[in-house]
């Protein structure tokens, strides 16, 4: 199917026009004869003048056709017909219309070419029903930009993909077979966000691109939820409209910046507020640590001390809990002698050679008050398990509002590193004494010892010591 022609008598014809577009009658070339001398206006092939059956006119080529554009197009009745209201639409908006314009330099052809009366601005119309990819249809714009076009896309399929990646709109008619109007792609800013304008009749919009009441935009806020609105990405608008997203986004870029500034001011504030306690915790934490360290001093070396540190040393995990100082954080540290000094909070502590306190172990939660609230708050607390450190987090310092610089670790060793194992191997249910060796036992081959000090897994050779029942000395399997 075309719609424009060449006669060789009258020059340019179209078949949508009343007059052809030269002043003449449709009869004067449908169904004469001879033929009218009628050709086509790209491949000059011979041409006839043909009705649909709808009552459409339009103009085939003859048989024997070349490899002609039009010829191979194949377009449907139901574009062409998209074809012609786009012109007679583009005309009513006052506006000078062409049916299939090709470029000079053959790159693109438009389905309607609207010009301005004086000449000052093209633009494509472009009938778009089939299936087309974006980058295609981006490409077909652009070839058109490049040579001074703008195009606009139409479609009256419900959901076309490509619609708002490109200038384009989606037409619908109305129910009772009247004229086609814009359905979707004419937005109006509301001050916050976007919202569809209800359906508007093509002539008008198309006069409204003409005058440059409506033009493309590139979408920057969000879109109104409304039922049955897509957020296109590019869509039609008022310019007054593009002004006001730009004043609405820099408004609300102010007042981000502005947010952000009392925001910052208010952070300083509160982060010298904080430094002033953590100054004021530092300092009670430190006399705190003092008076620890004087109390060790004073119970070093009595009697009375010397007995509780020995039973606290013989308590379920703190060699372990010493053995775990030594692997995970290089000290080396034994249980201090003040150990019912009531700043420990019924916990065990574990000092450095110098008598220096640096951990300690499962401390009370309903001790925890007094010096030992200020002396526990800064120091790293060791828990035997997960559990025990649960119980305590929950309850200390009124949980969540624990300390920030206090760190709490569970005792953890996976394998014995100490110096002198006390090993023990569990063989058939029942535990055994065992002993480092130079070489594996038999026993050793299938059963793991561990140590009873840091409670890991004791990974080099060792025997079994097995006591001996005459002479009462021990012997090893």
């Amino acid at each position: 199917m075309a719609f424009r022609a060449v006669h060789a008598n009258w020059g340019t014809v179209f078949a949508h026009l009343p007059d052809l577009g030269c002043g003449q009658a449709w009869e004067a070339v449908w169904k004469v004869k001879p033929p009218a001398p009628i050709s086509c206006a790209e491949c000059r092939h011979p041409m006839y003048a043909k009705t649909s059956r709808a009552g459409m006119r339009f103009f085939a080529h003859a048989p024997h056709a070349p490899d002609c554009e039009i010829a191979r197009e194949g377009e449907s009745e139901a574009h062409h017909l998209l074809k012609l209201e786009l012109a007679w639409a583009a005309r009513d908006a006052g506006a000078h219309a062409e049916l299939e314009v090709r470029a000079p330099d053959g790159s693109w052809r438009a389905d309607v070419l609207a010009s301005a009366p004086d000449g000052s601005w093209r633009i494509a119309l472009e009938a778009q029903l089939s299936p087309i990819t974006d980058t295609d249809i981006a490409a077909r714009t652009e070839r058109m930009r490049q040579h001074g076009v703008a195009a606009c896309w139409f479609s009256d399929r419900p959901r076309p993909p490509w619609l708002g990646r490109i200038p384009s709109v989606r037409v619908a008619r109305e129910q009772d077979g009247g004229a086609l109007s814009v359905a979707e792609g004419l937005v109006r800013f509301d001050g916050g966000s976007w919202r569809r304008v209800q359906a508007t009749a093509l002539p008008d919009f198309l006069r409204w691109v003409f005058t440059g009441q409506a033009v493309p935009h590139a979408v920057k806020s969000s879109y109104a939820y409304e039922d049955g609105l897509r957020s296109l990405p590019v869509a039609w608008t008022h310019p007054r409209y593009v002004e006001a997203e730009e004043t609405h986004l820099a408004e609300e870029e102010r007042r981000r910046l502005a947010f952000e500034a009392q925001a910052a001011i208010r952070k300083r504030r509160l982060d010298a507020r904080k430094a002033v306690v953590r100054e004021g915790n530092a300092a009670s934490r430190a006399r705190a640590l003092r008076k620890a360290v004087k109390a060790e001093e004073a119970a070093e070396d009595t009697p009375a001390a010397a007995e509780l540190r020995e039973k606290a040393g013989r308590r379920r995990g703190v060699r372990r809990a010493i053995a775990y100082l030594s692997r995970a954080h290089g000290v080396t540290a034994a249980v201090g002698w003040s150990v019912a000094d009531p700043c420990w909070a019924g916990g065990i502590p574990l000092v450095d050679g110098e008598g220096v306190p640096v951990a300690v172990f499962n401390p009370s939660r309903r001790l925890l008050r007094g010096q030992a609230y200020l002396l526990l708050a800064g120091m790293l607390l060791l828990f035997g398990d997960e559990l025990a450190l649960k119980h305590f987090s929950r309850y200390a310092y009124g949980a969540p509002k624990r300390p920030k610089d206090q760190r709490t670790e569970v005792v953890q060793l996976d394998f014995c590193a100490c110096q002198a194992p006390e090993l023990v191997a569990k063989i058939e249910g029942r535990q055994y004494p065992a002993r480092p060796s130079d070489s594996f036992g038999a026993a050793a081959a299938l059963y793991l010892a561990q140590c009873q000090i840091c409670g890991g897994a004791y990974k080099l050779p060792w025997r079994r010591v097995v006591p001996a029942v005459l002479d009462g000395t021990a012997a090893s399997g």
